[in-house]
């Protein structure tokens, strides 16, 4: 079966579309990569995701949202050829137990594409008692588990999160997020007129100030032991204490190693008590070398790529992993590990949407 993954992260800059052929079943689960593509949202589109994740706008424009996005997902879409599609959605609020919010209404994929849509995976498991967070370990697993090797993968979007690997397992499977990523970074670079800090280059003109770092670091959230996860709603340069007091490329100097010390110090407490290997790092984190270099500073075990080790690219990860969360959902097997998310139960997780019976015409929305 030939299945499209649509991830949308935390970093909401656009969404990676990644198609995978799989077979069979778990424990005899056959895979193969076929592409990858990238659509960034437009301006216009990304300034309204991100002010819903502040809070901001009403009822109308959050049921507007979630519809423009479904239109977006589609027309990036359009013309591939797929048998299933599974959406991970645009996560806009994340506050477990109670609730946890993804926008971008799946009918649209289904009638463009013209099969059925896998959405709306994180509720099954809130249901069940779970963070509905992270979800792409059992994924990760079933992918990437190897005998006899501890693997760590990173994945450095908006927010860091990492699945531990100590072999193929799963009772011994620990998933949680670390804590902040690129979201912060993004922010410090948005301060100086820039979306992003590409290949680091702010971290590495910049000054670290390391006594703001170790406060910063005495947020409870890292010492809080998984199952964990967290959000935007929590990680926002306006929350971190002294952050306005520091100009320019110091601020992403600064907040780039915070993130680093804070993943660093996530693995020291939790992983790499239980022996680690290696690590191998995903998202866009990965194609900042200045993070890189002090992940690997910070580390006591060899610190690669996701392209480095797997030769995929940094990106294509978690729509892989969703593409494969999707395809279990398909065939109604449980495809969360409760032990990850903290849940009572291991959930089937994700709804289906079809597409109309007769078929319709699509037309795809002019974006600017």
């Amino acid at each position: 079966m030939r299945v499209l993954g649509l991830m949308s992260g935390t970093s909401a800059d656009g969404v990676d579309l990644v198609r995978v052929s799989f077979g069979g079943r778990p424990p005899e689960l056959s895979w193969q990569f076929l592409d990858h593509r990238y659509r960034p949202y437009p301006s216009e589109l990304r300034r309204r995701v991100r002010a819903a994740m502040r809070g901001e706008g009403g009822v109308r424009e959050l049921a507007l949202l979630h519809h423009d996005l479904g239109r977006f997902y589609a027309e990036a879409a359009q013309g591939l050829e797929v048998e299933l599609a599974v959406v991970s959605g645009q996560t806009v609020w994340h506050e477990p137990p109670r609730a946890t919010l993804q926008l971008g209404e799946a009918a649209y994929l289904a009638e463009a594409l013209g099969v059925p849509v896998v959405a709306d995976l994180r509720p099954s498991d809130l249901a069940a008692g779970g963070e509905g967070a992270p979800l792409v370990p059992y994924p990760d697993l079933l992918l990437f588990g190897e005998e006899g090797v501890r693997r760590a993968i990173l994945n450095i979007g908006g927010i860091a999160n990492v699945t531990y690997l100590p072999g193929r397992d799963a009772a011994g499977v620990i998933a949680f997020d670390t804590g902040p990523g690129n979201a912060l970074i993004d922010e410090a670079a948005e301060r100086l007129g820039l979306a992003m800090d590409e290949d680091g280059r702010l971290a590495r003109e910049g000054q670290v100030f390391p006594s703001q770092v170790a406060y910063w670091l005495a947020h409870p959230y890292f010492d809080r032991p998984p199952p964990k996860s967290t959000g935007r709603e929590v990680w926002r340069l306006e929350a971190l204490p002294g952050a306005r007091a520091i100009a320019g490329a110091d601020l992403v100097a600064t907040v780039t190693r915070f993130v680093a010390e804070g993943i660093a110090r996530a693995l020291s407490r939790f992983v790499i008590p239980k022996g680690l290997d290696e690590v191998w790092v995903a998202g866009g984190g990965a194609k900042n070398p200045v993070l890189m270099n002090h992940l690997a500073e910070l580390l006591p075990v060899p610190v690669r790529t996701f392209k480095e080790a797997t030769g995929l690219d940094a990106s294509v990860r978690e729509p892989l992993a969703f593409a494969l969360l999707g395809y279990l959902r398909w065939l109604g097997l449980p495809n969360v590990l409760p032990q990850a998310t903290g849940a009572a139960r291991a959930a089937v997780a994700g709804k289906v949407a079809l597409p109309s019976e007769e078929g319709v015409e699509w037309n795809s929305p002019a974006w600017s």
